[in-house]
């Protein structure tokens, strides 16, 4: 890859930062719940103890503690102070920064695995955050890149359809934002940025909370929503969670939300 980018750039992090740090503790509440993702790629690297591991958009490191058990240096980035205090507390071995995916302040070719689940699409452009992750990647190691799967086969679209008015507006100079699910527009992109397409897979999974009170805490942090509603609307949009989620509610009065994930294993 390129030699190491030494050049400053405003990328994702300036606007979402923020947004994701408001309520850190309630995002884990969903980050925590999304082991079988990390497990389905985990299942297809050959990670072997003492390798580095570079996880963009860690949060509050669910994955990384699972590589951290399997032996693994754990690296994690995220845009949110917040989710990084609350990672190092739970890794305080590892490496966590906060900053800008689409300028890593990583070496070039020091990874062994380097991972973005569901975050690569928040950047302001997506193949200059890919094309970065192949630059910190050692020559040939996999980087697997994760986003939502089909509109149609996701529950919790009901509740994206709630929120996305809330949503900041992506930069008036950013690319036209594509479907990242459909066959071959991931391997598009990251061919674009320089990497090697390998293999591509689909997981599902639920989320699943005990009653109102857990999913609104949940469904409230993912992007700072809490934020973007604002404390005059919150109740109103809480009202609006539990009313459009009313299909997947059970007898008990706890949910569960089926979704699935798309993601492909390129390599560097």
């Amino acid at each position: 890859m390129s030699a190491t980018n030494t050049t400053k750039r405003v990328g994702s992090a300036e606007r979402w930062g923020p947004l994701w740090g408001a309520r850190p503790a309630d995002w884990a509440l969903l980050e925590d719940q999304q082991t079988p993702t990390y497990e389905a790629a985990l299942s297809r690297v050959d990670l072997t103890p003492g390798q580095l591991v570079l996880d963009i958009g860690c949060g509050v490191g669910a994955f990384l503690r699972l590589a951290s058990d399997r032996g693994a240096r754990a690296y994690g980035l995220d845009a949110s102070e917040a989710l990084i205090d609350l990672a190092r507390m739970r890794l305080p071995d590892a490496d966590l920064r906060v900053g800008e995916m689409e300028a890593l302040p990583y070496e070039d070719d020091n990874f062994d695995l380097v991972t973005g689940f569901n975050a690569f699409f928040f950047a302001n452009d997506i193949v200059v955050a890919l094309r970065e992750a192949g630059r910190v990647a050692k020559p040939g190691a996999p980087i697997v890149i994760q986003v939502w799967g089909p509109h149609k086969r996701n529950d919790l679209e009901a509740m994206k359809e709630i929120t996305r008015p809330f949503m900041p507006p992506r930069p008036s100079d950013a690319p036209p934002e594509p479907d990242y699910s459909q066959p071959g527009v991931l391997e598009e992109l990251a061919s674009q940025a320089g990497l090697t397409p390998e293999t591509a897979f689909d997981s599902s999974w639920s989320f699943e909370f005990p009653d109102d009170t857990m999913m609104h805490r949940a469904l409230v942090a993912p992007a700072g929503l809490a934020l973007l509603v604002g404390t005059e609307r919150e109740e109103q949009f809480m009202e609006a969670l539990s009313e459009g989620l009313a299909r997947y509610r059970d007898p008990d009065g706890g949910y569960r939300l089926q979704n699935e994930f798309h993601s492909l294993i390129a390599r560097a």
